[in-house]
């Protein structure tokens, strides 16, 4: 997941791009919606985020993306971007995140697993 922060906006989120399925586009929503409304418990300043725009895109833009897996990396890109502090490149996570903050279980955990070793 790729997130950037654009300095001159209306604190919108722009549309996602990398041909992302109906229920990603969801998880994509409801990850803004939740770090907009506890910006402050991550150091965002709330100014900061309502003169910005937010980009998303998912690399790979030919392969078709869904599911609600990527909540929590959705997430914590639109914080990495909005604190400007990068994730480190050897971190993973995958878990779908509901609008209270609970990450919740996903599918094929051993395959995600795997993909990510190799990677």
């Amino acid at each position: 997941v790729v997130c950037s922060r654009g300095e001159e906006g209306k604190g919108k989120l722009t549309k996602p791009t990398g041909r992302l399925g109906e229920v990603m586009k969801e998880s994509v929503e409801v990850a803004f919606k939740y770090v907009k409304v506890n910006c402050e418990k991550f150091g965002i300043d709330s100014k900061a985020l309502k003169s910005s725009d937010i980009d998303i895109h998912v690399p790979e833009g030919a392969t078709p993306k869904d599911g609600p897996s990527a909540g929590i990396a959705l997430t914590t890109a639109i914080i990495s971007a909005l604190v400007k502090q990068a994730i480190p490149m050897d971190i993973g996570m995958t878990g779908e995140i509901d609008l209270l903050g609970n990450v919740l279980p996903i599918g094929g955990l051993r395959e995600k697993a795997i993909a990510a070793h190799r990677s």
